[in-house]
């Protein structure tokens, strides 16, 4: 297993790990909604609400959470597929459900992009974009939300799941 993490500039933070599993495989656990929390790097996803596999842009789900720091401690959030090429890239927009069934995103991307290093071997990219977070939202969060290893850790996660299923 390598890795290596990368601040690529102010806007959007990477890490990169090679797995010993074929992309599909890779990307098949990424696509399960229901593996999202044993993956995260943080501790915070606690369950998947929508556990459908992911197979479309614009397909949205929804994630139960818990942050000691957020005022509700638990709350959900809701994603949405942004990018789906397998196996090769997903990733998806979080946001939230403002009550009303209106959903508001907040411009922040979750992309995982996968390059096959032969028939059982994978290079699997995380990133972490805020670029198209307005300034409104900037001004009560903090971009990234969270420590330089949660990317590699997410990435660390995934390495273990992925040959068991």
């Amino acid at each position: 297993m390598t890795r290596s993490v990368h601040i690529m500039n102010q806007e959007n933070v990477n890490a990169t790990l090679t797995v010993a599993v074929p992309a599909a495989r890779v990307f098949a656990v990424l696509a399960d909604p229901a593996s999202h929390a044993a993956i995260d790097g943080t501790g915070w996803v606690q369950e998947a609400v929508n556990q459908a596999p992911l197979t479309e842009v614009g397909q949205i789900f929804r994630m139960d959470m818990h942050h000691a720091d957020h005022p509700d401690g638990d709350y959900r959030v809701v994603n949405k597929v942004q990018v789906l090429d397998p196996p090769r890239a997903i990733g998806w927009l979080t946001g939230y459900d403002k009550g009303d069934g209106q959903l508001e995103f907040g411009g922040w991307i979750w992309r995982y992009d996968l390059t096959p290093l032969g028939p059982s071997k994978t290079e699997v990219t995380l990133t972490y974009d805020w670029s198209a977070v307005p300034d409104s939202v900037r001004a009560y969060l903090r971009f990234p939300p969270f420590g330089p290893d949660h990317l590699i850790n997410s990435l660390r996660h995934l390495a273990e799941l992925v040959p068991g299923r």
